[in-house]
């Protein structure tokens, strides 16, 4: 066998020192894919986030898997793509899972905010109820006086004079609480419903709501979508006092107002309102723009 020349010794010897450096770089690689797929698994691993972003890490973990695969040459552009994949999963789970504690903080909120305002009406409904019985114990203290004051004819007109100031103070009084807890029942159907209100006043005969116009349509009976809104609203309202309701409902035409009153009842007796407390009629007369029915509420 013939001696190796310088130069194929030399070619020999570099050979294998290539051949002793692979290993190190080949180590190297497959810890940057060991990285990644440590970052993956940390996600994987988090109990809020293990759900969340499941179409990009999907990708993500295709992209290490190529990146363990990728031949030297291809190895730069795998990584690159690897770690931005794993990049975009953490921030798309990172959203996700803000998105998702952002739509509780804001149940929790609404949720709050309904509590606060039934806390409150039961603090009208209460106080309410303390001027009436205040009331009531007026009128027997009154009623007391005016007894003894017909004994006294000479004292009559003073006592009576006293008893009606005191009985206008106290309705006053029991009025404006009532208005209150009107006032708090309002906002309460309104945040449940998401619905608005239509505008109301007090009579004699108690609280009455006014439905414009356009809550039907021009010579139709049914509701329009403005008065489903409205109705819709009206029937959590009923609901929260319990009280008997009249609906009144105009049109040229009887019939067709007739038709009109009785939509509107069969629209609150569905939002939950029995219909044993509702009555309903039509009259015969034109409907305006601001008034085509009217939802009065027993004091």
């Amino acid at each position: 066998m013939r001696p190796l020349s310088m130069s194929a010794r030399a070619l020999a010897l570099a050979a294998g020192l290539l051949w002793l450096a692979a290993p190190p770089a080949r180590a190297a690689e497959d810890a940057e894919a060991s990285r990644l797929q440590a970052r993956l698994a940390a996600l994987q691993g988090d109990p809020v986030q293990a759900r969340l972003g499941i179409y990009e890490r999907l990708d993500a973990q295709q992209a290490v898997a190529a990146l363990a695969k990728a031949r030297r040459a291809e190895r730069a552009d795998a990584l690159y793509l690897a770690e931005r994949r794993v990049e975009i999963a953490e921030i798309a789970a990172g959203n996700e899972a803000a998105q998702r504690e952002l739509v509780r903080l804001d149940m929790q909120r609404s949720e709050l905010l309904l509590e606060a305002s039934r806390r409150e009406a039961e603090r009208a409904r209460r106080e309410s109820e303390r001027l009436r019985i205040q009331a009531q114990i007026q009128a027997e203290e009154a009623e007391r006086l005016r007894m003894a004051a017909e004994a006294e004819a000479a004292a009559r007109s003073e006592v009576e004079e006293a008893l009606g100031k005191a009985t206008g103070r106290q309705t006053a009084q029991l009025s404006a609480a009532r208005r209150k807890e009107a006032e708090l029942a309002r906002q309460e159907a309104e945040l449940v419903s998401g619905k608005k209100l239509p505008p109301s006043r007090f009579e004699g005969q108690g609280e009455v709501f006014v439905l414009p116009g356009d809550a039907y349509g021009p010579g139709k009976a049914a509701l329009s979508a403005s008065g489903k809104s409205a109705a819709s609203a009206l029937a959590v309202y009923l609901q929260i006092g319990k009280r008997g309701v009249r609906i009144a409902a105009w049109d040229n035409d009887a019939k067709t107002a007739q038709a009109r009153a009785a939509a509107l009842r069969d629209a609150l007796v569905e939002g939950g309102v029995p219909a044993a407390r509702i009555k309903a009629e039509g009259r015969r007369g034109a409907a305006t723009a601001k008034r085509s029915a009217e939802v009065t509420l027993a004091p």
